[in-house]
């Protein structure tokens, strides 16, 4: 979009705001004039006097083929006294799949509830903290999951409807009960209908799936983790990322009694998602990112660049399509694997969200539109701001690989290699990122590594990279990787130990009032860091057979090459002067990928492989921060490298328990 075309957008948009705020405040001079809008909600009300109440909203879908439309449980806590005086209240939501079966956050909280079936204990501090502010909460249960009717069909439409019916019912136009089954109706006459949705990971996916209908009254989004693309969470165009499918995720999260009667809508599951890595038309129905456009609401988005669960391709691919169609957004990038920010950086993500919220819900002119969109963890507990991200300076750089004084280990640099220059390796499926990038300087038979000789400036790459790579194989199948790795010593999130990147402590800290049902006081961590002589930053992977459609494999044909071009997961980070950067290019990952049927030997053409990187300042900055540079005598000798560990395996559960 161009420039002028966005600042008109969002230059609407404020005035909106700005007049919500006017009217929100209401509070006139003796002149007639508005005085200055409210900056900052308080703690005016009640939490524990709050109305806690539950609300089964009717999604017009028949989920589960009982002959009867699915009701979805909505448990809602908000203030007293705003009823009483009948001001109308905007809503928090966080629907999930997981309050029953997993729980929320970093102690695994679920809903509880009394004798009587009223709610008791919401997850999380958003109740605590927002309703005294002002704001009602609602945790939805997604159909299938808990209290509610239907069946899980992992990001599909009964996904989105469990929500965006809920959206629908807040603003008028669809119907609540007060009871799973009764005619009784439920009305939210005390809300203005102003939502905003919120949650981590599959909750956080919701949210984008719910902004991407459209919906009216749905106002911001702040999905942590989330999924923009559910192919993209089980393969990387053809290559299988874990070796189940999305009708083991459906039976895991629903309720017993759902999963009793919710065989067929496993069974589409399998039949639509084959563990080819086809892209099926179940997959198409679960990306939201070719709905961007439809965007009417702001987005904070929030990702750790190290998350090898929901992978920070799904940010970046959301991200840029979300720039594309003009939409407000604000972004948190953190070093951290999956895990939430009131986890790593809670007091000032607690005011940040606080802030978003009062803007884009109360339509308090507190400015927060207008500062920095991007704020970036460069170290442990250390961030910066970008005033746009990625910067404006960002330019796509293409970098060749070339071949080296040592099989396997090859320079990195502007200049393509002569034609016909390789290098060769064989898939080794025991093997994974951390064995090739420990052993980047040395010859080893699973991997070709190219490097840069140390620099001589910072070098930032900043966004999202792609890798092309022509490669001939000696069987009928073949998976590859590709990663970007920084090599020079450091200290780093240990985002591949238990806790991702933080350590719980037993101290805790209270973010509102709380009831004895319903405390507001949670552990504290602190960030758990790790001395290492690499960091890998960015990767991706792709089933060669795809190379003629990114939507259907096919066999390859031995000795002939074929070329594909891989997506590598947005990132944002500094290559310090001193360091290298590397390209690994090899076959199977053990930790992240399945290996494929056969066990193919790979000769790789240099001179039609390339990296596509974002590095700010493009070509000229990486031409300078190459200047001068040598390559050290005798790395090819170096000791081993040591990074982080392996990465744990990883069940196919997007947030689902602690992480």
């Amino acid at each position: 979009m161009p420039i002028g075309a966005r600042v008109t957008r969002l230059t609407y948009r404020s005035l909106v705001v700005a007049a919500a705020a006017a009217l929100t405040t209401m509070t006139l001079s003796p002149a007639g004039a508005y005085s200055a809008p409210a900056r900052e909600s308080r703690p005016v009300h009640s939490y524990q006097n709050a109305i806690r109440e539950s609300v089964w909203v009717d999604t017009r879908l028949d989920g589960d083929g009982d002959g009867r439309t699915d009701r979805v449980a909505v448990d809602i806590v908000r203030p007293r006294e705003t009823d009483r005086t009948g001001r109308k209240i905007p809503v928090i939501m966080d629907a999930s799949p997981y309050y029953s079966c997993c729980g929320r956050g970093n102690e695994s909280q679920r809903k509880t509830y009394d004798a009587k079936g009223n709610p008791v204990q919401f997850p999380l501090y958003y109740d605590n903290y927002f309703v005294p502010r002002g704001y009602a909460f609602v945790a939805v249960d997604l159909a299938g999951t808990n209290r509610s009717d239907g069946c899980v069909d992992v990001g599909g439409r009964s996904d989105i409807q469990s929500a965006k019916a809920v959206v629908d019912w807040l603003n008028g136009r669809a119907r609540g009960y007060t009871t799973r089954t009764g005619p009784e109706r439920a009305r939210a006459d005390w809300t203005n209908g102003r939502t905003g949705m919120i949650g981590k990971s599959y909750d956080g996916t919701i949210a984008n799936g719910v902004a991407a209908t459209g919906v009216e009254g749905l106002e911001t989004i702040v999905p942590i983790g989330a999924i923009s693309s559910w192919y993209d969470y089980y393969f990387a165009k053809g290559a299988p990322l874990y070796d189940s499918g999305p009708e083991w995720l459906s039976d895991y999260v629903e309720s017993p009694a759902a999963r009793a009667r919710c065989g067929a809508v496993q069974q589409r599951l399998i039949d639509g998602a084959p563990r080819t890595g086809d892209l099926t038309p179940l997959w198409s129905e679960r990306d939201h990112v070719p709905d961007a456009g439809k965007v009417r609401a702001s987005v904070l988005a929030v990702h750790g660049m190290q998350d090898l669960n929901v992978r920070s391709k799904h940010f970046g691919q959301w991200w840029d399509a979300l720039a594309a169609e003009g939409v407000e957004r604000k972004v948190w990038l953190s070093q951290a694997g999956h895990v939430d920010p009131f986890d790593f950086r809670r007091a000032e993500w607690v005011k940040t969200l606080h802030r978003w919220f009062d803007h884009y819900l109360l339509g308090y002119d507190n400015g927060i539109e207008r500062e920095p969109m991007a704020d970036i963890e460069r170290a442990p507990d250390r961030w910066s701001t970008d005033r746009v991200w990625p910067p404006r300076a960002t330019d796509a750089t293409v970098l060749r690989p070339g071949k080296g004084t040592a099989p396997g280990v090859g320079t990195l640099s502007l200049t393509p290699a002569r034609p016909g220059t390789a290098e060769t390796f064989t898939d080794d499926s025991s093997q994974g990122e951390t064995d090739w990038a420990e052993a980047i300087d040395r010859t080893t038979s699973a991997k070709a590594g190219f490097l840069t000789a140390p620099l001589t400036r910072d070098l930032r790459l900043s966004g999202s990279s792609t890798v092309r790579i022509t490669a001939t194989p000696t069987t009928t199948s073949a998976h590859l990787s590709a990663v970007l790795v920084d090599l020079g010593p450091d200290t780093i999130r240990d985002y591949a130990a238990t806790g991702e990147g933080i350590t719980t402590l037993p101290e805790r800290t209270c973010w509102g009032p709380g009831t004895a049902g319903d405390s507001s006081c949670y552990k504290e961590t602190r960030a758990r860091t790790k001395a290492v002589d690499y960091t890998i930053f960015s990767r991706g992977w792709a089933d060669l057979g795809n190379h003629a459609s990114a939507a259907t494999g096919r066999p390859l044909t031995p000795g002939k090459p074929h070329t594909i071009t891989l997506d590598l997961h947005a990132s944002d980070h500094v290559v310090p002067a001193g360091h290298r950067l590397a390209l690994i290019v090899a076959g199977t990952d053990e930790y992240l990928i399945d290996p494929p049927a056969s066990t193919p030997t790979l000769r790789l053409d240099l001179a039609r492989t390339s990296a596509k990187l974002p590095v700010v300042g493009g070509a000229p900055a990486f031409v300078r921060a190459t200047a001068g540079a040598q390559v050290p005598p005798g790395r090819g000798a170096s000791r081993p490298l040591d990074g982080v560990a392996e990465p744990r395996e990883i069940r196919p559960v997007p947030g689902g328990g602690s992480r």
